[in-house]
């Protein structure tokens, strides 16, 4: 069901602003080193106002990525000016390569409206399907939401 309304849905989804990055790091030394800072850095995001959410993936052999979602930008970028913050990105850059050997990060802002169904719907925790896809493109409606005729 179409909604603006995701105060029922899991934090994730009540965030605004996310961001995903990526470090490479330079080998398993860089990486057992991380440990203490990135640790202290996790302990600092979760605290701040506005953390909503996060998870860490892996891309071998070397490579940490995070994905955060925050209430909204002026809270992702307090935790990006965060001591603990800085000290990391500090550590990882200031050696030339010795840390870390390549990073990005981007930041998303969450559109006004999305889905929700069930115990995560505001508006009734019914399972609906949408009428219509989202229109793309120059679309000024989307393509019907087609379903099989059950025998």
């Amino acid at each position: 069901m179409r909604t603006t309304d995701f105060s029922a849905a899991p934090a994730q989804a009540r965030g605004e602003a996310m961001f995903i990055g990526a470090t490479h790091y330079s080998g398993l030394r860089a990486l057992l080193s991380l440990a203490r800072p990135w640790l202290r850095m996790v302990r600092t995001m979760r605290r701040m106002d506005g953390y909503r959410w996060h998870k860490v993936y892996f891309q071998g052999p070397f490579t940490l990525g995070t994905v955060a979602v925050f209430a909204d930008r002026d809270a992702l970028l307090r935790f990006a000016r965060s001591k603990a913050h800085r000290d990391l990105m500090c550590w990882m850059t200031d050696r030339g390569e010795y840390n870390g050997t390549a990073g990005f990060i981007r930041l998303f802002d969450a559109q006004p409206s999305g889905y929700s169904n069930g115990a995560w719907r505001a508006e009734g925790d019914g399972m609906a399907h949408i009428d219509a896809f989202t229109p793309i493109g120059r679309e000024e409606t989307g393509a019907p939401v087609h379903r099989k005729a059950t025998s």
